[in-house]
């Protein structure tokens, strides 16, 4: 039989599972992370394994990451997300150097070497601001969908200045603009602007080099990214599936260790 082996990445929104047959993807799966992580792990990984016609027992070697990698109860072992995501990253852009991951949670920014191994990290886990769970709030406060913010940001023609990158503060700060008839693109223009300005000090702790990509779910938001690219005079790298570079770097580590 073929080696198969897998990665799954419990995170604190999604959690994202990465098979890997003789050194290819062939399958994958994303979905919300529930309350129980043992419950999503299992979900998730029947999900990818669905789509190549598997069973768990058919997997050699799984690596677990994330922030719930703890509870994934068939994992052969676990590793840092820090590690998984370099790994993963390197894996699809060998040349990049500085990764931005903007998750539900937290940010994070890591700089890696020639071969995929993470040198320095810098972490934005104490606060919302700039994570999925915060463009969710704004988004309920605006009564958009996650997916309208990115695309309607780029139709402001300026943006207003939103001081405040406390989710719950800025909630309040966002719905006072919207009743004052401050249009949705301009106060989105603005909070994606304010991300920017957070996360580059962020990437500026690890120092920033110009091959440089943007992992996690908030990569999808063309505000956010057009914003960070202006800001730092770069172009961005960003995989087909930027929610997936920890569970794939995990699968990698899997096929080594497995």
């Amino acid at each position: 039989m073929d080696h198969i082996i897998a990665g799954i990445d419990i995170g604190s929104a999604t959690s994202k599972v990465v098979i890997l047959r003789e050194g290819g993807i062939v399958a994958s799966s994303l979905i919300r992370t529930g309350a129980d992580s043992a419950d999503t792990a299992h979900r998730a990984m029947a999900m990818a394994l669905k789509e190549i016609g598997l069973g768990l027992a058919d997997l050699h070697y799984i690596v677990a990451t994330g922030y719930g990698r703890i509870i994934v109860p068939f994992a052969h072992e676990i590793i840092t997300e820090i590690a998984c995501h370099a790994k993963g990253t390197h894996f699809v852009f060998p040349h990049v150097r500085t990764i931005l991951d903007m998750g539900g949670q937290d940010c994070k920014a890591i700089r890696i070497d020639e071969r995929g191994l993470h040198t320095s990290f810098a972490m934005n886990d104490k606060c919302a601001a700039g994570t999925g769970r915060f463009l969710e709030a704004m988004a309920r406060a605006l009564d958009l969908s996650i997916q309208e913010l990115g695309p309607l940001s780029l139709q402001a023609s300026e943006s207003v200045a939103v001081s405040s990158m406390c989710a719950v503060f800025a909630k309040s700060e966002v719905t006072a603009m919207a009743r004052r008839g401050i249009p949705q693109s301009t106060i989105l223009a603005g909070l994606h602007e304010a991300i920017a300005e957070r996360v580059h000090g962020l990437l500026k702790r690890v120092g920033i080099e110009p091959e440089f990509a943007i992992s996690g779910g908030i990569a999808k938001n063309v505000g956010v990214v057009r914003k960070l690219e202006e800001r730092l005079g770069l172009k961005a790298h960003i995989a087909p599936e930027p929610q997936i570079m920890g569970a794939l770097g995990a699968a990698l580590f899997a096929a080594e260790r497995g």
